[in-house]
């Protein structure tokens, strides 16, 4: 295991935990007891096939919907008992989410796509807006802050997405085949701006991925199988996924 694993995942409480969740839709059980760990600071990649339950995982520890059994802690919380307003407040202030098409709200501009969580925690428009233009400066697209997610590329829209996930400050984003839309290139530019702005912040990121690809830009990497992860299924960063890691930082 490499250093950076080390240091994020046993020298400190975990950030997150989930311990045995279970979520089914009607007779489709989506996940089967899945326990997994998030460090603070660390960017951990679940893979699997599609159907596997990545993306009711990721929901489960968003707290975007509760487990039918199991616990998922964020430090001193349980998310999983939590009122749906104090849930709400936490994804405005400490974590962060990001699907596969962005999920940009098409009647705003990029600029106020970004300011809006500022906007519901009650920070003056003026003030919010001005921090979205630093984001959307770190993302390469201040230049688009004006135009509507219809009018941006693909690779703009998620790298406005990623702004308005990274706005806040969280402690965590969780991000839901960010890539998945995208080509290669436009994909290696997003990862890129993502975990340049996660190490430089110390956030934490749950990365949902099928692509091995996208999963090397992670210190650790999972993989979940029919719902549940396999015992042999957690491992630290490859040695490719460790050389990225560190030019990314740099």
């Amino acid at each position: 295991m490499n250093t950076r694993t080390e240091q994020r995942s046993g020298a400190t409480a975990p950030l997150l935990t989930a311990i045995g969740l279970r979520k089914s839709y009607g007779k489709a059980e989506a996940l089967r007891g899945a326990s997994v760990d998030l460090h603070a600071g660390e960017i951990l990649a679940v893979t699997g096939a599609s159907g596997s339950g990545k993306s009711t995982l990721l929901h489960c520890l968003a707290g975007i919907v509760r487990p039918d059994e199991g616990s998922v802690s964020y430090g001193q919380q349980r998310l999983d008992r939590l009122p749906e307003a104090r849930l709400g407040e936490l994804r405005r202030t400490d974590f962060g989410v990001v699907f596969q098409f962005g999920q940009l709200i098409p009647e705003l501009t990029a600029a106020d796509n970004v300011a809006l969580p500022l906007l519901l925690a009650g920070t003056s428009r003026a003030a919010a807006l001005s921090r979205a233009g630093e984001w959307l400066e770190r993302f390469g697209v201040r230049g688009q802050a004006g135009l509507r997610p219809g009018e941006l590329s693909g690779g703009q829209g998620q790298r406005v997405a990623l702004a308005r996930a990274l706005v806040t400050g969280p402690k965590a984003v969780f991000a839901d085949e960010p890539t998945g839309a995208l080509d290669s290139l436009a994909g290696e530019q997003v990862m890129t701006a993502l975990v340049h702005a996660a190490r430089e912040a110390g956030t934490a990121v749950l990365l949902i991925t099928h692509d091995a690809q996208i999963a090397a830009y992670a210190d650790r990497e999972v993989w979940l199988r029919d719902g549940a992860f396999h015992p042999d299924a957690v491992q630290s960063a490859t040695p490719e996924a460790a050389g990225r890691a560190v030019r990314h930082d740099s």
